[in-house]
Parts: C-alpha cells; sequence; structure tokens
C-alpha cells in the first residue's frame, strides 16, 4: 500500500510558549491559502508577455486576463502595431466543429501557437491532437505529428526545421519531417556508450544533446562513456515485488566517472567524425549538467560549418580550454585556457564566450579581476588584445553579438551605484570596451527579449513590489510603443500586499545582504511573531531567486498569515555579486550561508520589535534541505524548529558534479576520514536539541533518499526525537505537493507558533492550467 510513513515524537525538553495554548481554525488555514500561487495569479491581468519571435521583426504573446486570453501579434517595424494573431472567435468555432467540443474563445486550450511559413495559420496542440487552423478561422485540420514542435521533446529539430534529430537503442537517428522517412547516423552505440545521451546522475532523460550545424547539413555530438560508473538504486512502493529502477550516478571521488567521446556527423552522408582527442569530461562551464535546461551553449559552430568550437572543463571546474576542432578531419586546436583557484564559470544561465571566426576573434568571459567581465581575445594566437567591461558589477548574460558594428549587447547586475544590486539592466558596448550605454534606464529589475535582426526589444521591467511594464524599444534604447501594463487592482482587492525588501549585515558586519519579508496581511505591530526563514543557500542560487514581480513566492506569503514572519535572505556563496561574495565558503559546504542567516535575522530582531527572535524557524527543500538540517545542528540553541525537505545532507552521497565544483576532488587524510567530513550533517546530528521534521521522496533520482537516512540513523544512535515524513514513489519536487504544505504548516504551527493547528486540513490541489510553482533547488 502506498502509504506515507510518518514518527511524531514529541520533544519535550523545549518550552514552546509560555502562554496559553491556542487552537486555529480551518478558516485560519483557509484564509493563508488565499496566497497560494494557484489563488493569486489568476487575480493579475496583463501580467507575463512572453515574445516569440517572427521573421521580419513581429513577435506574438499571449495576454491574460480574468475574462481569458487572446494571442497578440506585434510588428516591432510599424512602430509596434498591434493586431490580434488569429480570428479568435472563428478559430474557436472551427476547433470546436473539428475536435467534437465547445471551446471558448477567450479560454482557448493551448498556450503556444507556431505559424506556418506562409504566416496563413497556425498550429498548435489540444484535446490530444496537432491542428492546424487558417489565421481566419476558415478551418481547423488534425496535423499528422510530423512538425518540430509536434515532435517529441526529446527530438532535436534541425535549424531549417527539416529535421529532427533522436536516439533509438543508444544511436543517433534523423527523422524527415516532410515524409517521415527515419535514417540511423551512428552504428554501434550501446548501453552505457551512448550516441547524444544525457545523464548527469541527478537528471536523465531521453532527450538527444546535439548541436546542429548553421546549414542543417551537420551534427555536433558526443558518445556518453559510463561503462565502469556506479550506479544509484530505488525502490518502488508497490504491492508484491518491488520494482526497481537503476541508472548511472557517479560520486565524488569515484575512480571511474562519465566522459564524453565528442563527434562530428554528416548527416546528408552518414558517416562520424570522430575528434582528435582523449575523451572529456562530463562537465560545462555554467552547470552540472552539459545542457544547462535548454540547448548545448559550450559548442558553437563556424557560420561556414566547416570548424567547431568548444570548451573542455576539468572534473574540478577549475580549468577551462577553449578548442577548435575541423569539421571534417576532427583535427583538434587548442586556442587558450583559463585556470582558476576555485571554480570558472562562463556566465549566469548562459554562456558568455563566443566564436568570431569571420573576425579570427573570441570574446571571453573570466571573473579574474572580482567581478564578471568580458575580454577579447585573437583567435589565431589566443592572445588577449583587449579588456570589454570594467568596474564593479557583473556581466550575467551576453544576448548578441553584432560583427558588422562591433558591438556587444549584455545584461548586467550590480553596475547602477544605489540600486539593489540584484537588478538586471540591459547595456551595449564597442569590442573595444567604448561607448558603454545603459539601455534600460528604469530602477527596476528588466526582463529582455531581443528581437534576431538586433534591431528590437522587449522589455518588461518590474520590481518585488511593482507590477511589470512590458515596453518595446529599439537597439539605441528609444521607445517605440507601450505593450502591456500590468494591472493588479484585482489582487490588491483581494487582500494581497508585496513583500518588504529588506538589507542586513553578513556575517562580517560590512557586507549588506539583500532579501525580502514577508508579514500577515492582517500585521499588527503591538505583537509579537515567531520568525521563519526559508533558506536556499546556493551556491547556484539564492533564497530569493528573481527580483521581479510576482504574486506568489512558493508559500512564504500564505506561511506569513498563519502567524509567522518569513524572511529570505541571499547571503554570502550565493551568485550575482562579486566573485570573492560567491566563493566565500568554497570548499565547506557545510557553511550554508548559516553565519550569513543568524547575523541577519538576529539584526532584523533588534530593528523590529514585532519579531520574537527567540522563536526562530528554518526550513528548506533539496540544498535547502540539507541547510535546514545543518542549522538545527550548527545552531541548536538559535534554532527551534526546522524542517528539511530531500535535502543533500552527505554530497559524498549526491552525484559527482556538484561536490567537485563547490567542495573539490575528494581527498583522504592522513589521519583518516576526508575532506567532505566536515560538510556531512550526519556527523554533526548528535547537537540536535529543537524541533526537527525531515522529509524526503523515495523515488528521488536527484538527491537519493539514502542521504535523509543517514541522518535518520544517526540521529536515532544519538536518542534523539525527531519526524520523518517518507513520501512513497514521489521523486523530487514535492515541496508544494497540498500534503507537504500542510504538513509544514502544522509544524511550524504546532512548535514554534505553540498553537495546535486545524486537524486533517486539505489544501486545494491547483488546477491543471496553473501548474504549482516548483520550490525545488539543484
Amino acid at each position: 500500500m502506498n502509504r506515507i510513513w510518518t514518527v511524531l515524537i514529541t520533544f519535550g525538553a523545549i518550552p514552546v510558549l509560555a502562554q496559553a495554548p491556542v487552537t486555529l481554525t480551518a478558516a485560519d488555514y483557509a484564509r493563508a491559502e488565499k496566497f497560494m500561487g494557484y489563488n493569486v495569479n489568476p487575480l493579475v491581468d496583463h501580467g507575463s508577455v512572453r515574445p516569440h519571435w517572427l521573421p521580419g521583426d513581429r513577435f506574438w504573446y499571449r495576454d491574460t486576463t480574468g475574462g481569458g486570453s487572446q494571442f497578440i501579434v506585434v510588428d516591432a517595424a510599424a512602430n509596434g502595431a498591434h493586431t490580434p494573431a488569429f480570428d479568435h472567435s472563428k478559430l474557436a468555432a472551427a476547433l470546436s466543429m473539428a475536435a467534437g467540443t465547445a471551446f471558448n474563445p477567450r479560454r482557448l486550450p493551448f498556450t503556444e501557437i507556431e505559424f506556418s511559413d506562409d504566416q496563413q495559420s497556425v498550429s498548435f496542440n489540444a484535446a490530444g491532437k496537432r491542428w492546424k487552423c487558417g489565421r481566419d478561422g476558415s478551418q481547423c485540420v488534425a496535423e499528422k505529428d510530423a512538425s518540430p514542435s509536434g515532435a517529441p521533446r526529446t527530438d532535436a529539430p534541425s535549424p531549417d526545421k527539416k529535421r529532427t534529430a533522436f536516439i533509438r537503442d543508444y544511436n543517433l537517428w534523423v527523422r524527415d519531417v516532410a515524409t517521415g522517412k527515419e535514417t540511423q547516423l551512428t552504428k554501434y552505440g550501446a548501453k552505457d556508450f551512448g550516441y547524444a545521451t544525457d545523464n548527469a546522475g541527478w537528471t536523465h532523460s531521453e532527450r538527444a544533446i546535439v548541436r546542429w550545424s548553421p546549414d542543417s547539413k551537420k551534427i555536433a555530438t558526443f558518445q556518453q562513456d559510463q561503462r565502469g560508473v556506479g550506479e544509484m538504486v530505488l525502490m518502488e512502493t508497490r504491492v508484491g515485488h518491488p520494482k526497481v529502477q537503476a541508472w548511472k550516478y557517479p560520486l565524488p571521488g569515484d575512480q571511474v566517472v562519465t566522459t564524453i567521446q565528442r563527434v562530428i556527423i554528416d548527416v546528408d552522408d552518414p558517416h562520424v567524425v570522430r575528434l582528435q582527442m582523449p575523451a572529456d569530461q562530463h562537465r560545462s562551464t555554467l552547470c552540472d549538467d552539459l545542457a544547462c535546461r535548454g540547448p548545448w551553449e559550450d559548442v558553437q559552430w563556424s557560420p561556414d560549418h566547416a570548424h567547431l568550437a568548444f570548451v573542455s572543463t576539468s572534473r574540478d571546474h577549475k580549468s577551462a580550454q577553449l578548442r577548435i576542432a575541423d569539421a571534417l578531419t576532427g583535427q583538434v586546436r587548442d586556442v587558450m585556457e583559463e585556470t582558476v583557484p576555485t571554480f570558472f564559470e562562463s556566465g549566469n544561465g548562459r554562456v558568455n564566450w563566443r566564436y568570431l571566426p569571420d573576425s579570427n576573434e573570441i570574446v571571453w568571459f573570466s571573473e579574474r579581476d572580482n567581478w564578471g567581465q568580458l575580454y577579447l581575445y585573437d583567435l589565431a594566437t589566443g592572445k588577449l588584445k583587449n579588456q570589454i567591461t570594467a568596474g564593479a558589477g557583473n556581466v550575467t548574460q551576453l544576448l548578441s553579438v553584432d560583427e558588422k558594428n562591433r558591438m556587444l549587447y549584455f545584461l548586467g547586475v550590480g553596475r547602477e551605484k544605489n540600486r539593489d544590486p540584484y537588478f538586471v539592466h540591459l547595456y551595449r558596448v564597442g569590442f573595444d570596451g567604448k561607448n558603454l550605454a545603459l539601455l534600460t534606464p528604469e530602477d527596476a529589475t528588466h526582463e529582455i527579449s531581443l528581437s534576431p535582426s538586433g534591431r528590437y526589444f522587449v522589455d518588461s521591467y518590474s520590481k518585488p513590489d511593482v507590477a511589470p511594464v512590458t515596453v518595446l524599444k529599439d537597439a539605441d534604447g528609444k521607445l517605440i510603443s507601450a505593450i502591456e501594463k500590468t494591472d493588479i487592482s484585482r489582487l490588491l482587492a483581494a487582500g494581497w500586499k508585496s513583500p518588504q525588501q529588506i538589507v542586513v549585515k553578513a556575517r562580517d558586519g560590512v557586507t549588506d545582504l539583500y532579501g525580502l519579508l514577508f508579514k500577515p496581511v492582517n500585521f499588527d505591530p503591538s505583537k509579537k511573531y515567531p520568525i521563519v526563514n526559508h533558506i536556499y543557500p546556493g551556491p547556484q542560487t539564492g533564497s530569493v531567486g528573481s527580483r521581479n514581480f510576482a504574486a506568489a513566492r512558493g508559500d512564504a506569503q500564505a506561511l506569513a498569515e498563519v502567524g509567522f514572519i518569513v524572511v529570505e535572505i541571499d547571503g554570502m556563496g550565493t551568485p550575482w555579486r562579486s566573485k570573492k561574495f560567491h566563493e566565500a565558503y568554497f570548499g565547506d559546504l557545510g557553511d550554508n550561508t548559516l553565519p550569513d542567516q543568524v547575523a541577519g535575522m538576529k539584526e532584523l530582531g533588534q530593528r523590529y520589535p514585532w519579531i520574537d527572535i527567540d522563536r526562530a524557524g528554518i526550513w528548506g527543500h533539496s540544498g535547502g534541505g540539507f541547510a535546514a538540517a545543518d542549522a538545527m545542528f550548527r545552531y541548536p540553541d538559535f534554532f527551534k524548529v526546522g524542517i528539511s525537505e530531500a535535502g543533500n545532507h552527505d554530497n559524498r552521497d549526491y552525484e559527482d558534479d556538484w561536490g567537485e565544483k563547490w567542495q573539490g576532488l575528494l581527498q583522504p587524510k592522513p589521519g583518516g576520514g576526508d575532506n567532505y567530513d566536515s560538510q556531512a550533517n550526519q556527523n554533526i546530528a548528535k547537537n540536535l536539541k529543537g524541533h526537527l521534521l525531515l522529509a524526503h521522496g523515495t523515488m528521488d533520482d536527484n538527491v537519493p533518499p539514502s542521504n535523509t537516512l543517514l541522518v535518520v540513523n544517526e540521529l536515532i544512535k544519538a536518542n534523539k526525537d525527531f519526524d520523518l515524513i517518507m513520501l512513497p514513489n514521489r521523486t523530487h519536487r514535492f515541496a508544494n505537493e497540498p500534503y507537504m504544505v500542510r504538513r509544514r504548516w502544522d509544524y511550524f504551527v504546532r512548535y514554534l507558533l505553540g498553537a495546535e493547528p486545524p486537524h486533517g486540513y486539505e489544501l486545494q490541489t491547483p488546477p491543471p492550467e496553473t501548474p504549482p510553482e516548483s520550490l525545488a533547488g539543484s
């Protein structure tokens, strides 16, 4: 039987409150639930503009209001003229007739569309089929599942959209979109030695990892070698014989880890050119996988598809080697290498190096001067020509390179004085570092979408407490037209209030830390509120996340409504600030920014008399789960209650890329043990004094559940009381599952607020069209 195992033990040594017990009711929880994302997000009108660019500097987006949604096309070259993407009423009628189901023109059953080459029809997925409808609504017909958009998500469409690449039996194949004909490109692929396969251990899929050449005639990919790599094993909860899931999952210190053998494949005359170099590490300059939630970015083709540039990253992420391969012969030339003492990264969210063979140059990203900057190198010699950007603040993402005019367009943070250092702005600068221009002057954080031509961009800017405004600008930053202004009047009418932006000092008493504070809507400054820290310690991100406006940030506001002050603080060791800030606890993952969290919370307790700093709690998921348990063990007299979900409590039991990048390669110590001992939560579990709830999914294929059981075992050895929830057959992302949210609220209410929660309150499952936001970390 699928049953949630629960150990419920009252830890009686700590008094909860010196006051009469209080009972919360279902009405109290219902009031809090009003502020969950699935309830507040629909109250935002014109809230999300996601441009999808079309030929001719046009784009479409979907506009949503309480009355439904509509698809709109904007012509940037025509001063931002707006027109409907299609006749909504007629298309709804035609689709209703074709599908045999009535559809409301303002609530059509799809959110994405694809325009035909002649722009006369749109295609979309609805009612289990792929449809093609005339933009005039004349007719809708079910298509054969042959277009790139209708192809399996594991396929990789070619640039000309005429073919898609996919994996079958460990080999790479292509499918002709028009005819459906399939052609095998590689041979001799085998289990644990397949082509284009992606398995980082913590994530694994059948998605084909490739980089098509610009002319759609060649494919750069690799043969992934996992022969001899250790496995991870999970077992489903079921009646009868269990079903076992096993896959390759290398760990820090393993002698054999995943490697890749790089190849280039000719598609028209199927044959493989193997690059003449040793096997590369399964690493990237951006994340702990080869393809980081998107395309394979550390690989770039020359415009004439004759050469391939790529970066090889060392196992410990300290060295990045730029190389150029000849696509015909497979010969490889080393161009330049950068080695750093801690970890090398090439950007934040996307790689920032660019291969520019037409001018025989390379744009390179480095944090060598303590900030993320761009540098220009000579492609032939590998020598530095000049530094492009300089000064305080980071280049985060290089969006576009205008080779003709020798200009770069990039996103940056921390470059504008007296502004939140996490606010993102768009800049333009010359290859020579001159003529730096701020193209988005508004004091806010900016989401940018550049047109493929580079002549225009869409800018949606906001703050955590200021709703977005979306505008269209030209490449000089000149306003062309307004697109949408978000309307939150219905949200405000429902009682919503924005979080408070806070600044506190770090552990050193000098460095400013930034975060958000959530108070109950009916906040009473004469009362004393317990404080709960929602933590994600990094190192690849922080607790707050984006500084964009959001009606809900997980359940932070909802938890505050139950009776708490909730804080999120980006401590030292998280990205987006200086390199020194980011590497603050390199080699010491057990730090988890906790000295900063404690210092910041104590400062808030002194600043605001309505915070009861003697009733401090903490919770987190994934890396946050690691940090929350760590907090309960390292600061047992400060944190009284903690909830640790899906935590990677010992990174020797987590995938190799993560620990070896942030903690370093595993090194045995002469007297026994190794350099990972200090970060292992089970080694300090005996320090627990307060109330700790541990939770983990039994089929977590990101962070294996054995991480939590290691801590459980040591707590039992130390004769400590704790609570445990094992969620059968759940994977890593259960933080927003209604049952887990309710248990989280219950735990803080009972042990931090000193009240009795309503028995068995059931949160409503989010409707399918508004899936819950993920709170999971790595």
